[in-house]
């Protein structure tokens, strides 16, 4: 049955010669987008789920082009990504939204330099007090909105026509505010129409909780939704709950001082049965716009260098470690509704 609904995207979603492109080949197998193109989701390998290389927080009505060196960015961020592909990392998300620094040609630059997998995202941001949503978002309709996020998936982002790989929104604290409530509402429709994921900045489970009803209103499975920065809410009933209604529960601020909570996060969700649900990722890197030199970047590696044995050391077996890194981020990122 999903096989079947998998292939429909293609009838009613994508169009043109970048559809047939898409799902003309190896059909049976669930396919990825990243900024150099398609790939078979078993190609993924060894993933970080949620990682930027630059951000702008300058606010969605200063940003411009010409406040950064592309060059620069691409001379700082090189070596990092060296340094993750030699620990392991074969695939980043980029989670870096429009209006906030989002440079997709860029990111194509490095993926080609680095010999990683790098997938962008289309979609607005809406959490931060809405400083990063575009005035024209609030005029627009849901529809309006996903009609453009569909575009940018269907013909790629300009200039180069890099297409993105999943849906990026952001969201406050719960209840959701009006512009946010629209915001999930596009992505879900965006998503029917791309069979893109929805990953949600999360401001606590109540917001949680409000966009998966949204999503559920909007006819879109909770397997869709990535919950990000899950590990701020401090109920784990919230993460359980999110879990047993089939959403993902991201688990992204790993460092070396953030170590003991999220192996603990983890083991908890193995625990009580909903390791199956859950994705981890660093939130690291960070060239930030109008800092000398971007700023302090930190490094992608840690994940594989230091958490991941921590948490074997803690009890998490092989298996759980596949899942996390390899199994889960491949259903996760495989388009499809």
């Amino acid at each position: 049955m999903r096989r079947r609904r998998f292939l429909k995207i293609a009838a009613f979603g994508a169009s043109g010669a970048a559809a047939g492109h898409l799902f003309s080949r190896e059909r049976s197998e669930p396919r990825v987008m990243t900024v150099s193109g398609p790939i078979p989701a078993s190609r993924l390998g060894r993933t970080l789920m949620h990682e930027h290389v630059l951000v702008d927080f300058i606010g969605a009505d200063q940003i411009q082009p010409g406040r950064y060196d592309p060059e620069e960015v691409f001379r700082t961020a090189l070596p990092y990504l060296a340094k993750l592909k030699a620990a392991g990392g074969e695939t980043l998300v980029e989670c870096t939204p429009d209006y906030l620094g989002r440079d997709a040609r860029l990111l194509r630059r490095l993926a080609e330099a680095s010999g990683l997998h790098i997938i962008t995202n289309t979609g607005f941001y809406g959490a931060a007090n809405d400083k990063y949503v575009p005035a024209f978002a609030y005029r627009e309709t849901a529809d309006e909105l996903a009609l453009r996020w569909v575009r940018e998936f269907e013909d790629g982002i300009l200039p180069d026509n890099v297409r993105p790989g999943i849906i990026k929104i952001g969201v406050d604290a719960g209840p959701l505010a009006e512009i946010d409530e629209k915001l999930v509402r596009a992505a879900a429709r965006c998503h029917r129409r791309t069979g893109l994921a929805i990953a949600s900045h999360t401001g606590d489970g109540v917001a949680a909780m409000a966009q998966l009803a949204v999503l559920k209103e909007e006819d879109v499975e909770p397997s869709a939704f990535i919950w990000v920065h899950a590990q701020n809410e401090k109920d784990s009933l919230y993460h359980q709950r999110a879990a047993a209604l089939g959403a993902w529960v991201e688990f992204d601020g790993i460092s070396p001082d953030t170590t003991p909570q999220h192996v603990e996060l983890v083991l908890n969700m193995k625990h009580t049965g909903y390791l199956a649900r859950v994705l981890v990722s660093q939130d690291a890197g960070w060239y930030h716009v109008g800092e000398p030199k971007g700023g302090e970047f930190r490094g992608y590696e840690f994940l594989f260098t230091g958490f991941l044995p921590a948490l074997r050391k803690a009890g998490a077996s092989q298996e759980d470690i596949h899942a996390l890194i390899i199994k889960n981020p491949r259903r996760a990122l495989a388009l499809g509704l």
